[in-house]
């Protein structure tokens, strides 16, 4: 009895564990999903530093939890292919890095490993306030959507660096 009790135990935590991993694999397969599709708004908060911008990204998802992540992402992708647009309170227009129209398709696999899940991208972008959502930029949007605010810090100065390293951009001294 004993022995059928803790093989049903076993077999119940492997089951549990199983769909753990299984969600957590859909989960991420859907943040990429939203990552080819590059929906998020950006404000500029703050010049942080040298080189560094502080932003508010909104991104949208239908995860609350995978917005985080995606976030980040958002962050850097806007710094490389949008910009920042200016604010009241003392951040200057700061224009896109990439400055041909179709870099991003031009460098496909480049940029598919920088922003895969453990690609580049994090070197140049953190969570200011740890991953925390304020309250108000937690929105529901339509049935099944969230738009997720938070405020995380880029590191523009490094990104054009390795950028320029890895030949994707041309730096500021190599004229137009």
């Amino acid at each position: 009895m004993k022995n059928t009790l803790l093989k049903f135990s076993l077999l119940t935590l492997i089951i549990l564990l199983s769909a753990d991993v299984y969600g957590q694999r859909r989960a991420k397969k859907k943040a990429d999903e939203d990552t080819k599709n590059w929906r998020y708004e950006i404000q500029c908060l703050n010049v942080a530093s040298e080189g560094s911008y502080i932003v508010k990204i909104f991104s949208y998802s239908k995860k609350k939890n995978v917005a985080v992540e995606q976030s980040k992402k958002n962050a850097v992708h806007a710094v490389i292919f949008r910009g920042i647009p200016q604010n009241e309170v003392g951040c200057v227009r700061q224009p896109a890095l990439a400055r041909h129209p179709n870099l991003q398709e031009k460098n496909r696999d480049f940029f598919d490993d920088f922003f895969s899940e453990n690609g580049d991208y994090k070197k140049f972008v953190t969570l200011t306030t740890d991953g925390a959502i304020a309250p108000g930029d937690r929105l529901k949007v339509g049935k099944r959507e969230y738009k997720i605010g938070l405020i995380v810090s880029v590191d523009i100065a490094g990104l054009r660096k390795e950028l320029e390293a890895a030949g994707i951009i041309k730096s500021l001294s190599s004229g137009f």
